[in-house]
């Protein structure tokens, strides 16, 4: 069976509302991802880190539960497991305060296996730390030259603002690995000044990679690939949002549930999509996306995830 193997941060979200602790959840942009479709009954394996501490061996457990195999994360002993506190306004986006309390950042793992078609998401601040992008970067080649299909989530925030010109050169890097490139309006505002979808595509994404979507809250996706192709895609309305904390993560999960529901293949990804397989997996996304943004946990209810179990 093809398997989905995710490398990035766990952490505890600690959500808030009106300044009131409304809940506390694992957590972690791939982490949440891997939990949708760990539910879903897909292979999933992650590569992470956490503190061996009252937190970690509940994110453990969780994993388990849902579905992850837990074998390349790297349990520190000396180390407290992170934290986010994630404050939710009127509209129920979210802002942030992280706190990590690793000695240093440190990645030490065993290679699952990969073979061809295998699926591996990976991005945010984990997939650009410089401390340990000798690592992260070596199991990204490593992936790509078995024959994996790459996707990257930038998932840039504004705190790392003020180091995006040493972050670049991995940056770069990321997007030559990635075979498809997900990035918001605010990700490419903090990284490049710049929000619009085909001026980034044009100037920044399609030399590195041809496939680019990109997200604005609840505006249309938009979508851009190869020989000109783009496409809009409209967001269906939901009233009924307690927390987009989970949104773009799930958004992740759905499209590749959807690549994998299709039988979408290396050789395909390699030669391009075809309309109906991009409409696929994006319709796929946005369910997911809107699914998750029915409650406070960060990724699909077990009931969603039930009614799609491929196995």
């Amino acid at each position: 069976m093809r398997k989905v193997i995710g490398i990035g941060e766990t952490v505890l979200d600690i959500i808030f509302k009106d300044d009131q602790p409304m809940a506390a959840v694992p957590g972690g942009s791939t982490f949440n991802c891997l939990v949708s479709l760990g539910r879903c009954g897909l292979n999933v394996s992650f590569i992470s880190e956490t503190g061996n501490d009252r937190i970690g061996q509940t994110i453990i457990r969780f994993m388990e539960k849902n579905g992850i195999n837990p074998s390349s994360v790297s349990i520190y002993p000396d180390s407290k497991s992170a934290l986010s506190l994630a404050f939710l306004n009127e509209k129920n986006d979210a802002e942030y305060i992280f706190y990590k309390d690793h000695p240093k950042d440190r990645l030490d793992f065993k290679y699952p296996e990969v073979n061809e078609g295998d699926i591996v998401v990976f991005g945010s601040y984990y997939a650009v730390n410089p401390v340990i992008r000798p690592q992260v970067y070596g199991f990204l080649d490593y992936a790509k030259s078995h024959g994996a299909i790459l996707y990257y989530d930038v998932n840039f925030r504004s705190s790392h603002k003020d180091e995006v010109i040493k972050l670049t050169p991995n940056i770069l890097e990321n997007l030559e690995l990635a075979d498809i490139v997900r990035g918001s309006t605010e990700d490419f505002g903090v990284m490049f000044h710049n929000t619009d979808p085909d001026a980034i595509y044009r100037s920044q994404i399609s030399f590195y990679t041809k496939k680019f979507i990109c997200t604005n809250g609840a505006e249309p996706i938009e979508l851009r690939a190869e020989n000109g192709f783009k496409k809009q895609y409209p967001i269906q309305k939901n009233d009924k949002v307690v927390s987009t904390i989970g949104a773009g993560d799930n958004f992740n999960a759905g499209f590749i549930y959807g690549l994998i529901k299709d039988g979408v293949t290396r050789e395909q990804m390699t030669n391009g999509l075809t309309e109906s397989q991009w409409d696929s997996a994006i319709a796929c996304a946005l369910k997911f996306s809107a699914n998750v943004c029915k409650s406070l946990n960060n990724y699909v209810d077990e009931e969603f995830a039930k009614n799609l179990r491929l196995l």
